[in-house]
Formats: structure tokens, sequence, C-alpha cells
């Protein structure tokens, strides 16, 4: 689901800060080598999480879901000079085309991997965070949150992506639809939840905002 046109999507962008060389890079290789290309957060959602981490400041990021890592150096944007980025994906065949254009930011050494289940390596990673970014797999959701509200400094930012979920969110559900259900049931937490004040940004796909009270 479009919601808005492309013609006004392109006035965004054009409108926005631009993307940087090196993302730009990033993104047209990815279109170019990687299955799925239309994962990647791109210009406009990229300089939206640009934004929002220079004004958080983050001593230390989390996020959950890596892809090719162009959210990750967005994010990577606005961190203080002794934070660090730990990401966590499953794919072991994208961990060097990540690596390589990790190491060609500023933030190489301050980049850290995580391959696997993120469910299991979150409670190893003795850290509280400033700002956290999921874009994993829907139906863990609600178990990311849970994990990572306790890990979260006060003040800090959970940013969650996809949740308007192609505006499936709207219509019938269907029962064998379990990533809908799931976030129906976490959007529902977010708007919820005392830990929480959050608000639901209309950007690409939908993006929430939260802030750990």
């Amino acid at each position: 689901m479009h919601f808005i046109s492309p013609e006004l999507e392109n006035y965004i962008e054009q409108h926005s800060e631009k993307e940087p060389a090196l993302l730009a890079a990033l993104n047209k290789e990815t279109y170019q080598k990687i299955l799925l290309p239309r994962m990647l957060s791109g210009h406009f959602q990229g300089r939206v999480l640009s934004m929002l981490s220079k004004l958080i400041r983050p001593l230390n990021i989390l996020e959950i879901g890596t892809y090719t890592g162009y959210s990750a150096l967005c994010l990577c944007e606005g961190m203080q000079e002794t934070g660090q980025l730990h990401t966590i994906d499953i794919k072991e065949e994208l961990v060097d085309f990540q690596r390589k254009h990790f190491d060609k930011s500023p933030w190489g050494e301050q980049i850290v991997q995580h391959l696997g289940e993120a469910v299991d390596i979150i409670p190893t990673i003795d850290l509280k965070f400033d700002l956290v970014f999921i874009d994993a797999d829907k139906e863990n959701y609600l178990n990311y949150f849970e994990l990572i509200v306790p890990k979260m400094n006060k003040g800090g930012i959970i940013l969650s992506d996809n949740v308007l979920w192609s505006g499936k969110v709207l219509e019938p559900l269907n029962p064998k639809d379990l990533s809908t259900k799931i976030l129906l049931e976490y959007n529902r937490l977010l708007a919820t939840d005392p830990r929480v004040e959050t608000v639901l940004l209309p950007i690409r796909d939908g993006l929430t905002v939260s802030r750990v009270l």
C-alpha cells in the first residue's frame, strides 16, 4: 500500500537532507546484489533515523535486524564519540557485506555485529541503551519489547518499524496471518503500556517512537 503518491515521496526526498555518498553507494549495491532490496530503509527514512539519533545523542544503540547495514549507519550519525552500536541479524551470508560498508564509515570500530536469534542474544549484551531500533521478524516484536525495556535508560527511545504493515492493520484479520496479529497486539501495547509514551508516525510503512518513562 502506498500511503502517499510516488510524486509526493519524491518531493519529500528532494526537500530533505541529501543522502550521504556512502549510503547512496550501499543503497545501490544492495539493489544490485541482495535479495529483497525493498527491506532497505532508504533515503527518506534513513534521514529520519539520522535526525532522531542526532537529537537523542545516544551512547549505546541496539538494532534488531541489520539487513545490509544502511539503518545502522544512519543511527551511528548521532552516536556519541565513545558510543557503540550493537546490531543483530540471523543471515550469515550478509555479515561480510555489512562489515565492508561499516568499515568504510567513521564508526567501523564502534559497530558490533551479532549473528543469531535476537531473543537469545539480547540478554547477553550487558549494556543500558539510549536508542533501540526494531526492524526484524514481526512475530517476535512483543518478545523484543519485553527484553528491551529493562535494558533502557530512562528517557531512552525505542523505534519500531513496519507497524502499519502495508495497511493490513486496518483489514479484517486472517487467522493464519500471525505477523499482522502480533503487530496489532504490539501497537495496542505501545499505546497503553505505562512504561512508555508512544507516537506512531506514518513514515513509509509506519514507524513508532516510544519514550521510556
